[in-house]
């Protein structure tokens, strides 16, 4: 029962995606629910027009044994919903995050919150805490901040960094600590190699080299696996060679389609329910369920809890695409946080909330595919599966475009569903060709040199949990997939890492590269 792990990839792919599609949202419409109008299913929520809480029928296979009979939810906000534009247009979503990928979750779409709270205005870095040996973003010093799951008194620890986000899901709090870190990093080598560099250039260039080794990871590692190499070479999101590309058109406008970050929720169907916690030997200690891990950043700072959670997500494997889905995701989606959750059946409203059109549709716009009956949904949903579609949808034209990617055959040389593909494809080139600052770009403001850029394509997942992982001293090279035979652990010392004296200032008397000054030596001594 949406209980089987996944034999390819590790949790250490979900969480990573999770931080991404973080990245392009913010989170107000979630808090909007949970906190500032918990009551739509109360009488109090009959006369609130924010509130579209879904009913629950008597024989629901879960809640017919309990008296849970309503699931809480509000609409998302829109531009629309607070009167800037008329009703009756197609919703226009309001999102605080900037519409291209840049770390937001760790500097801020705005910078007078990173000025605040973030920089140090110190050789380069972002402010930090030592805490018995590890190092944190600076938490808060009164209260619980936005960390109300935390078991007080021994969970204190809640992030105090520019976005709240950062404090959220699991997998969004693991990559803002680890991103943190690894800006610090790079802004301390940065600082040895070119001391006669100031505090905003350590600053800048630490950011921006931070943000082209996630890019490079995320394009050029994580999403092949999961959306297949070849398939992505062919459509043009990734590029043919080492060396710069600039498909850059300034009239095209940054934006994020409402599509995106919705249809990226597929991947609730391969959340694994428990995070497992293992030692550095890989040994299974316990799980704690993720739906309790929200908002409860304080876990993560107690009994070494961040090294045996860094280590189980290269060690634990994600759920299976089985089109079943882990109990706690579907019922208590969000723990503690809210009585009863499902997060399908919400997203299925959204679905409708948003106005998107039906499933057939984007069939017709992706792949040039006029489904007029059932039966036609054949060509790319398996016959038991558009049979489920026929008993709850009358018309063919009916079908929500989430429910229809649910149930549809995963893509060739990949493993997630072709509409999917499609509109996450399109995303990906509109983020390159709109990004002005996009990082392989030669013609961009600060441009990196072409060498440089050959040192960013030498990052990998790996490499970033061996530089700011707790006690991670041996990794599998390619760590978005499991431990096997042919992707075995390796020693950190052998895992190539971004060589920073690519960016030796020659204006700068320093030190001559060697091997005492070698990036790893540089952070710790």
């Amino acid at each position: 029962m949406g209980k089987l792990p996944d034999q390819k990839f590790t949790t250490l792919s979900t969480n990573f995606l999770v931080f991404m599609t973080a990245d392009v949202l913010s989170l107000h419409d979630t808090v909007k629910f949970i906190l500032w109008k918990p009551y739509c299913c109360l009488a109090k929520g009959k006369t609130d027009s924010d509130c579209v809480p879904n009913k629950i029928p008597d024989d629901d296979p879960v809640h017919r044994f309990s008296d849970v009979r309503c699931l809480n939810m509000t609409r998302p906000e829109s531009f629309q919903s607070i009167g800037c534009i008329k009703n009756g247009t197609v919703p226009e979503r309001i999102i605080s995050a900037t519409p291209t990928f840049d770390l937001s979750p760790v500097y801020s779409s705005s910078s007078k919150l990173l000025s605040e709270k973030g920089r140090l205005f110190k050789g380069g870095l972002l402010k930090y805490e030592v805490e018995e040996g590890r190092i944190w973003p600076p938490s808060v010093k009164t209260g619980l901040g936005v960390c109300f799951l935390n078991q007080r008194p021994q969970e204190g620890r809640c992030h105090d960094t520019p976005e709240d986000g950062a404090n959220s899901l699991a997998g969004v709090n693991l990559m803002t600590i680890w991103l943190w870190r690894q800006h610090n990093f790079i802004a301390t080598a940065l600082s040895k190699i070119n001391p006669c560099w100031n505090d905003d250039r350590l600053f800048y260039t630490a950011r921006d080299i931070n943000i082209a080794i996630v890019m490079q990871i995320f394009y050029y590692e994580l999403l092949p696996a999961l959306f297949g190499y070849e398939n992505l070479l062919k459509d043009g999101v990734l590029s043919y060679t080492n060396g710069f590309r600039d498909s850059y058109n300034e009239n095209l406008i940054p934006q994020i389609s409402l599509e995106f970050p919705f249809v990226l929720r597929w991947f609730h169907t391969t959340q694994e329910g428990d995070m497992k916690l293992f030692d550095t030997q890989g040994h299974y200690l316990r799980k704690v369920p993720i739906v309790n891990l929200t908002q409860r950043t304080g876990f993560f700072g107690v009994d070494d809890n961040i090294d045996y959670v860094t280590q189980g997500n290269f060690r634990q494997g994600t759920a299976k695409a089985d089109y079943i889905v882990d109990p706690d995701v579907v019922n208590i989606g969000l723990g503690p946080l809210q009585r009863a959750t499902d997060i399908l059946t919400n997203d299925l409203a959204k679905n409708r909330l948003f106005g998107f059109p039906p499933y057939i549709k984007y069939r017709e716009l992706c792949f040039k595919q006029s489904f007029k009956t059932f039966d036609d949904l054949l060509q790319a949903i398996d016959p038991e599966r558009a049979e489920l579609l026929r008993q709850v949808y009358e018309n063919i034209e009916d079908i929500d475009l989430i429910a229809g990617i649910w149930l549809e055959k995963l893509i060739p040389g990949g493993h997630v569903p072709p509409t999917l593909y499609c509109v996450v494809v399109e995303q990906l080139l509109r983020v390159i060709t709109s990004d002005r600052h996009w990082y392989e770009r030669p013609n961009r403001p600060n441009a990196f040199t072409y060498e440089q850029l050959l040192e960013i394509r030498k990052a990998t997942v790996a490499r970033l949990l061996c530089d700011v992982g707790d006690k991670v001293t041996h990794i599998q090279r390619r760590a978005f997939y499991r431990i096997t035979n042919k992707n075995p652990l390796y020693s950190c010392k052998s895992i190539e890492s971004v060589n920073l004296w690519a960016w030796k200032d020659p204006k700068c008397n320093g030190p001559q590269f060697g091997p005492l000054y070698g990036p790893a030596n540089l952070f710790h001594n």
